[in-house]
């Protein structure tokens, strides 16, 4: 498959995820697809440019995004894209 196809696919799932609500995401779901998202548009995280952040929440995205860092941008997309389908066929 072609980088053009993953890019786009990847940019239909982002576009299908913005439409989803919080009810549709529970929250182990949102932080996976948040660490997938940075990944695939980021690359690997800077652990030094995180520092301390007192919001637990923050924590969990860094930490969300920690655990896959090991993943290239191209796997991050296929994951992304891969939960939004799953979600998607689970809504019907």
């Amino acid at each position: 498959m072609s980088q053009k196809d993953l890019d786009t696919r990847f940019a239909e799932a982002v576009a299908i995820a913005e439409t989803m609500s919080q009810a549709d995401l529970p929250q182990d779901v949102a932080l996976r697809l948040y660490a997938y998202y940075k990944q695939a548009t980021m690359g690997m995280i800077n652990p030094l440019s995180v520092g301390s952040s007192s919001h637990i929440r923050d924590a969990f995205k860094t930490n969300a995004w920690m655990q896959i860092s090991h993943l290239t941008s191209d796997q991050a997309k296929e994951h992304y894209i891969e939960i939004i389908r799953d979600l998607n066929q689970n809504k019907s």
